[in-house]
This record gives C-alpha cells, sequence and structure tokens, in this order.
C-alpha cells in the first residue's frame, strides 16, 4: 500500500465507553474513546500502525500490514469474552469495507472497491444484520442495495450508506467523524471524549480479573460462594493425599495436592481482592 494514500478507520461499539474503556487498554495502543449515540462508543486510532509503526513480515521482507487486516484483529480482540459485538470500518485508496466481530463467532465482513463496486458476499450482510439486531426487512433491504452496482456511489459513499442504516439503532457519531480522511477528527470538541493509553501489564491484569468477577463466574471467583469452594476442595484434598500417599497412589495423592492448592489459592485470591467484604 502507498503510505501516502488516504488511510483511516473507526472501531464502533456497541456499548456504553464505559464497557469500552478497561477492554481498549488491551489493545496496547493509543486511541480516542467517545459516546457515540444512544448504546454506542466509537473508538478512533489516534497512530497510524498500517502504515509504518506496525509491520508485517514476507517472503520479500518487512512490510505495513494493511488496514483491514489490522482493524479486523483489533476488533476480534476487542469483542471476545465480551457481550457486545464491535464493528470495524476502514478504508485506503484502494478500497473500504468493515469487519464486524461478536463474541468466538467468525468475523464477518464486506469489501467495496475505491469506484464502489461491490466485492463481497450478499450473505455476509444478511449475517451482518442478524447479529447487530436489525430489522429483518427494511434493514436488510436497505444493506443489500449496497451490495448492487451503482455507478454514482464510491467507496465511502458506501460506508456512509451502512452508516445511515446503524442511526436506526442510535448510532450517532461525533461531528466532523465519519468515512473520509480528508475531516479532521476534532476530538477536543467531542462531548465525553477521551484518550486511552496502555497503562502496562498491572493494570491489564487488574482490568482482565475485573472483567472475570463481573462475569457469571464472579461468584465462584471472589465472596462467600468463592470461599466456601475453597474450603470444600481444602477439606476434599487433605484426605484424598493422605490416602493416596498411605496407598502409595501418586495419582491420588498428587489429585488431592492439587484440590489443596486451588483451594488455598482461591481463598488469598478472595482476601487480597477484598473478598471479605463480599456479600451473596
Amino acid at each position: 500500500m502507498d503510505a501516502t494514500s488516504p488511510v483511516g478507520a473507526l472501531l464502533l461499539c456497541r456499548t456504553v465507553p464505559d464497557a469500552v474503556r478497561p477492554v481498549a487498554h488491551l489493545l496496547r495502543e493509543p486511541l480516542l474513546l467517545a459516546p457515540a449515540g444512544q448504546g454506542w462508543s466509537v473508538l478512533v486510532p489516534e497512530g497510524e500502525p498500517w502504515q509504518g509503526g506496525r509491520r508485517a513480515r514476507s517472503g520479500e521482507g518487512e512490510r505495513a500490514e494493511p488496514v483491514d487486516r489490522v482493524l479486523g484483529g483489533w476488533a476480534t480482540a476487542l469483542a471476545v469474552g465480551s457481550t457486545w459485538p464491535v464493528l470495524a470500518l476502514w478504508w485506503d485508496g484502494d478500497r473500504a469495507g468493515y469487519t464486524l466481530a461478536s463474541g468466538f463467532r467468525r468475523p464477518v465482513g464486506y469489501v467495496w472497491l475505491a469506484d464502489g463496486t461491490p466485492a463481497g458476499e450478499d450473505e455476509a450482510m444478511r449475517t451482518f444484520a442478524e447479529r447487530l439486531g436489525l430489522d429483518p426487512v427494511l434493514d436488510v433491504q436497505s444493506l443489500e442495495a449496497l451490495t448492487r452496482p451503482d455507478p454514482d456511489a464510491d467507496a465511502r459513499a458506501r460506508l456512509r450508506g451502512l452508516l445511515a442504516v446503524l442511526t436506526r439503532t442510535g448510532l450517532a457519531l461525533p461531528a466532523g467523524l465519519g468515512a473520509d480522511p480528508d475531516e479532521p477528527p476534532g476530538a477536543e470538541a467531542w462531548d465525553g471524549a477521551e484518550r486511552v493509553e496502555w497503562t502496562g501489564w498491572r493494570d491489564a491484569v487488574k482490568v482482565d480479573l475485573g472483567a472475570v468477577e463481573s462475569s457469571r463466574l464472579g461468584p465462584w471467583v471472589r465472596g462467600p460462594r468463592a470461599r466456601a469452594l475453597a474450603g470444600a476442595q481444602l477439606a476434599a484434598g487433605l484426605p484424598l493425599a493422605l490416602w493416596g500417599a498411605a496407598r502409595r497412589s501418586g495419582g491420588w495423592a498428587f489429585a488431592g495436592v492439587l484440590l489443596m492448592a486451588h483451594g488455598a489459592l482461591g481463598l488469598a485470591y478472595d482476601r487480597v481482592r477484598g473478598g471479605g467484604e463480599g456479600t451473596d
């Protein structure tokens, strides 16, 4: 890709900024985060890793990674383990398109050539609508129109058409932000905009633990249920280890030691994380 070609990208998350902020730190990239309407947030990369900051090796040496690959990877990383989908919009001098990531499901995407020629599969649009909970009739009809030839619509116009469909779900991009690299982001003027930057692995681990604690597994990781489980593991592990040692059964002895180790770690974790204050 020519590094001087106009390139741009957006990450749209179907949730509020408070939910996006801790996960976005894990990308280890400088980003701008802002609300984007009702139930939507937008992440804008401040750097341009596809033009020089991030490079990939090939048989001919090193080359800059294309924007679609970088943004697709970011969207997948944000969506895995989350309950909300992430939509990556990207464009360069030759193409434009999107990648939608949702949990552990295979990402879906579509591409248009610079002149607006569709270069994707129609089924991708229907999957896109389904995963975002769009209207199966009106919205799907609007999306399918983007997959048909239109000499008056280039790739950027196709992306604007896609965004127009999403406005029906509450999406409202901040002023001055859209599928056009000539428009300055103007982040200082965005209501509620903030910078998200990597702060180190210690904070990343805290974010990861916090995500686990706030999930369905939370009560079994921290709090009264977690302490009860850890105590049961200790109570079961000790006699099992002694029984295995008495009968010279390495397997049963190891299982008992492992249970005790899990129980001890569970109690230690709960104490360190302040589990004594938890309630059912």
